[in-house]
């Protein structure tokens, strides 16, 4: 299941940009709504459930738990539906109804697993907690727009930032710091202390660029200062133990490197959209492309090895990582100077995500026909 839910993920980015290419179809808050609640909020739930039994010293999930990303994709699709003009305007209040439930119900054994470890958890399990309630709250500003409609905007931009800055980005910079030192097979002592320390500057951080956004602009000016330590710190604390030949020239570890890196623009030309010096009209699909593209196609080249061939580590699964390693460091490049366009307004940026991801299919295709073979040559 979490392979599917890797392919799949791919897929929807793919759907996704060429709904964007194509002029006149699809509206661009459709198509984000398909990538974030199809693709994105399954993936991560999927991925949390992988690390959290490792960060807690515990076994693996159970199998019902491991339906809740098709759940959420599930509801995922009927939120599309609905921005499509295919569903009534009520069935987002179901979706959202339905993802809060199954956030808390993810929340909830999250936490046991937590209080059950022997001795104390890597602090990374934190970052996941904090990203379910950031969730969670998004998920209660559905409903709230349409009771308070002379608040829409200001609780849309709410919903909108706790959902890509809170859920996805504090679930992403808690797993990039425990990722990354993985696929260089060079453990990173000092993260867990990051971990611990950084936790409340990128949840304060969070909140005031969230509630600034939607109130007051200082306040979200400052929280936009507080990520952006947070990920200079990451990433500076990443050229000092790796350097940057290795960074660049791993392709996983490239496309990571490239995720934090685009995830620092993001906060940073947000700030300028915020100011009036650029326009923000393209901001959400260039967070898609610097931010999340690079982010997937990265942590799937670590991980669908590993989900593929489970247990200890084995020539086919390295093999299989290898082969989701070529063409990384170029298809990083790629993504990077298409979000910056994006950011910058030029919408041509898509055409360069759109190579970069069908790079990464048919490299993705082709590591599960040497996987394939593998498993009959043994």
């Amino acid at each position: 299941m979490l392979i599917y839910l890797g392919c799949s993920a791919v897929a929807v980015f793919l759907a996704a940009l060429l709904l964007l290419l194509h002029s006149g179809g699809t509206s661009a808050l459709a198509v984000a709504h398909l990538v974030f609640v199809v693709a994105i909020v399954p993936l991560i739930f999927a991925a949390i459930s992988h690390f959290v039994p490792v960060l807690t010293r515990s076994r693996s999930a159970g199998r019902t738990l491991l339906l809740t990303p098709l759940l959420l994709q599930l509801t995922g699709l009927l939120v599309f539906l609905a921005f499509i003009g295919e569903a009534p305007e009520r069935a987002l209040h179901a979706a959202a109804g339905s993802t809060l439930l199954l956030t808390l119900v993810f929340t909830g054994w999250l936490t046991l697993r937590a209080r059950a470890t022997i001795g104390r958890p890597h602090p990374g399990w934190r970052w996941y907690l904090l990203a379910m309630v950031f969730l969670a709250t998004a998920m209660l500003l559905v409903p709230a727009m349409s009771w308070w409609p002379d608040l829409r905007p200001a609780l849309r931009l709410l919903h909108l930032h706790l959902n890509t800055l809170g859920f996805i980005g504090l679930s992403a910079l808690g797993t990039l710091q425990v990722l990354l030192p993985t696929v260089l097979r060079d453990p990173d002592a000092s993260a867990a202390e990051r971990l611990r320390s950084q936790l409340p500057l990128a949840a304060g951080g969070v909140l005031a660029v969230a509630v600034g956004a939607a109130f007051w602009l200082p306040l979200a000016l400052a929280g936009a200062l507080m990520l952006l330590a947070v990920t200079l710190r990451t990433g500076l604390s990443w050229l000092q133990r790796y350097r940057w030949r290795t960074l660049l020239l791993d392709g996983t570890a490239a496309a990571l490197f490239a995720a934090l890196s685009g995830f620092l623009l993001v906060i940073s030309f947000g700030a300028a959209h915020a100011l009036g010096v650029l326009d923000g009209r393209d901001a959400v699909p260039a967070f898609v492309v610097i931010f999340l593209l690079p982010l997937v196609s990265g942590a799937l080249s670590q991980l669908l090895p590993v989900w593929y061939r489970p247990g200890k580590r084995t020539p086919a699964r390295d093999r299989m990582q290898n082969a989701l390693r070529e063409g990384g460091v170029l298809r990083s490049l790629l993504l990077m100077v298409g979000g910056v366009l994006l950011l910058l307004g030029i919408s041509d940026g898509l055409w360069l995500a759109a190579v970069a991801m069908l790079s990464f299919v048919i490299t993705l295709i082709r590591s599960l026909l040497l996987a394939r073979e593998s498993h009959r040559a043994s």
